[in-house]
């Protein structure tokens, strides 16, 4: 299972055409609902935190820490859900898998608009919430490895590129889309109503989009690929464990990136720069629309010229651009509009990673591992760079006073990303 039988990986039985755009469809829809409320909690993530985790007279940092700690959280369970849906994946087929976690989310997301508060039930709060967030890293741990699984299976020849980029690509939908709903939200309604019932909404907004996704999924058909080769031996633990080290080295850079410049920057501006609400959520939509911009066509370009120099540009770019970039948005004298480019470009440098990301993975594992393989080095990667991300960079910046922490640490995940992706094969037309 090494990278050099990569090109045998994913056979090329992708059948006709209405399946594969039924699977596009059904595996995107999922992500869009997942990424949707993982964008939502760390928009509202100041909203949260004097909700659930900062009682009367508690400081604001401690409840924006403790915030982004259940964040981390769910995050880290999602190696687990990974690991749990993945076997069932590879045993028993892509399709009921997806079925239960969309359920799951759904589910969870929705209650999360239900919860009482601290200032209702106390220190239950946060308990209930943390609860949730676990059943959501559970079932978003088994969403990327099943819908990357069916997108790359049913992909024709020379397209798994393209159609793995379709789950980044809704990914940066599902983030736009909970920016916008927050952007909307935070302009016609006041602060007061926003903290006190508004921040609701876009969480129960969550049950009609989880059940469009879930009438998809049951409809959706098993992949060819599955069906030929699922039941066949499995590699050795060992060779699938060091392709998930390796896969997670070669996604962290992404994975970090991704969060710092497209979750974590609104509560970055707020809190450190002062900026308005409405302001960062406007820094966040540009941001997310530069990395909306760039995903397909990188996908697209990586079946052409091969997934490592794209993926190696968008990893060495974020390391020479994360620190002027950040100086940019500290220097008051900078018009918005220069600073609304700089964001822009920001995403549009993420979206080189996420674009050939799915294909990458999937590539380097066979069908009969797959589902679990690349959603655990997925899911490794996001729990230990992503979820711990808004956590790392406000506890560091709060010990050591310096608000150049969120460069550093973007540059420093992608330059050691860019070691792990100089080692992949040329595989440019698979």
């Amino acid at each position: 299972m090494s990278d050099a039988r990569v090109h045998d990986s994913v056979p090329h039985t992708a059948g006709p055409p209405r399946p594969r755009r039924g699977a596009l469809l059904a595996g995107s829809v999922g992500n869009f609902v997942e990424w949707y409320e993982f964008g939502v909690y760390g928009y509202f993530a100041t909203v949260i935190a004097a909700r659930f985790f900062t009682p009367e007279g508690g400081s604001e940092t401690e409840g924006l820490v403790r915030t982004y700690a259940s964040f981390a959280l769910a995050f880290f369970f999602r190696p687990v859900g990974a690991a749990l849906f993945g076997r069932l994946g590879d045993r028993i087929g892509r399709r009921p898998v997806l079925i239960l976690v969309i359920a799951l989310m759904t589910g969870a997301t929705t209650l999360i608009g239900v919860l009482p508060t601290y200032a209702t039930v106390g220190a239950l709060a946060p308990w209930l919430l943390t609860f949730l967030r676990v059943v959501q890293g559970l079932s978003a741990g088994g969403e990327f490895g099943g819908a990357v699984s069916v997108m790359t299976e049913f992909a024709p020849p020379g397209r798994r590129g393209l159609y793995g980029s379709w789950q980044s690509f809704t990914v940066a939908l599902g983030l736009l889309g909970g920016a916008g709903v927050a952007a909307l939200l935070a302009t016609v309604l006041s602060e007061g109503q926003l903290s006190d019932w508004g921040w609701r909404l876009p969480f129960l907004l969550t049950l009609p989009l989880g059940l469009v996704a879930l009438r998809l999924r049951l409809r959706l058909e098993e992949t060819p690929a599955f069906r030929h080769e699922g039941k066949r031996e499995r590699p050795p633990g060992r060779e699938v464990a060091r392709a998930v080290v390796l896969g997670a080295g070669r996604v962290m850079g992404w994975s970090a990136a991704g969060y710092t410049f497209l979750v974590v920057l609104p509560s970055y501006l707020q809190n450190t720069l002062h900026a308005g609400f409405r302001q960062a959520l406007l820094a966040t939509i540009l941001a997310n629309l530069g990395f909306a911009a760039t995903i397909v066509p990188a996908g697209l370009l990586s079946d052409r010229i091969g997934r490592r120099p794209v993926l190696l540009t968008g990893a060495v770019l974020v390391v020479v651009l994360s620190i002027p970039l950040l100086n940019l948005l500290q220097d008051t004298g900078t018009s918005n509009a220069v600073k609304g480019v700089a964001v822009c470009g920001a995403g549009a440098v993420v979206g080189l990673m996420a674009g050939p990301g799915p294909a990458m993975l999937s590539e380097m594992f066979p069908t009969s591992v797959r589902h679990t393989g690349l959603g655990l080095a997925y899911a490794l990667s996001n729990a230990v760079f992503s979820g711990c991300a808004g956590l790392i960079i406000t506890e560091t910046m709060k010990r050591t006073g310096s608000v150049d922490i969120p460069a550093y640490y973007a540059a420093a995940t992608c330059a050691v990303s860019a070691l792990a992706l100089a080692t992949l094969p040329d595989n440019r037309g698979s």
